[in-house]
């Protein structure tokens, strides 16, 4: 996979893919990134890539010449892809929208700045993306949550296929995890995870699931296609809980 970044802050992307499992992925080769400044596709002696907004206003609108020549120039139609603009307007970020975009060979991120984008390049954007009810000050944090939750879901990025299979959000909260010691500040791993019973932990982990999303994010065991087993294990759990 190959992802192209568009932004007036090229340095914003130097640190936080210079560690951890995504920094290893890039020196594996499991994706490309190449980061582009905006002002690279400016024309003028200045490299202005923003202008007063017609009609008034507070703040300032990003010129669409750059972006547009930007865009033209990244996009290669050859490759499955397409090109995202981060936007608090834009459809939610989700686990399912992650690992569609990780199935396609090419994106290209736009990052807006300022009070936004002039809206004619919208014509060149694929899908405008929040990833919640808030603003930021730009495009380049969203960028880098994309990119990362895209790229540990491609082949070979994380150590365990395994780790993919059971994480949050697929479809309900995970399970609570511990690790040694077995007691520590009076607080104690419980019992079942000690008894090396691997049929009884997996049914304890997946009541937890269950719980714990029902506690937190309801709304996900709407979307949830719960089994018949699963239904009844939660309705027990609510009976004894009230």
């Amino acid at each position: 996979m190959i992802i192209d970044v568009v932004t007036i802050f090229p340095r914003m992307f130097d640190s936080p893919f210079a560690e951890s499992i995504i920094h290893r992925a890039l020196e594996k080769g499991r994706f490309t990134l190449r980061v582009h400044n905006l002002r690279d596709y400016c024309h003028d002696r200045h490299r202005v890539v923003d202008d007063y907004p017609y009609g008034g206003g507070a703040g300032m609108v990003m010129r669409p010449e750059p972006a547009f020549r930007a865009l033209q120039d990244l996009r290669d139609p050859q490759f499955s892809g397409e090109v995202l603009l981060p936007s608090p307007s834009g459809e939610p970020f989700t686990q399912d929208l992650a690992q569609h975009l990780g199935s396609l060979q090419q994106l290209v991120i736009f990052c807006p700045h300022y009070e936004g984008l002039d809206e004619r390049v919208s014509s060149l954007v694929d899908r405008e993306i929040s990833l919640g009810d808030y603003i930021l000050t730009g495009g380049e944090l969203p960028a880098m949550v994309m990119i990362d939750a895209i790229v540990r879901l491609l082949p070979g990025v994380l150590g365990s296929a395994a780790s993919l299979d059971e994480e949050s959000f697929a479809p309900l909260l995970e399970y609570p995890h511990y690790t040694r010691p077995a007691e520590y500040a009076g607080l104690e791993v419980p019992e079942i995870l000690l008894s090396g019973h691997h049929a009884k932990i997996k049914d304890w982990r997946r009541l937890q699931a269950l719980q714990r999303t029902f506690k937190r994010r309801p709304d996900l065991l709407e979307q949830a296609n719960l089994s018949a087993e699963e239904k009844n294990l939660l309705a027990k759990w609510q009976q004894q809980d009230h």
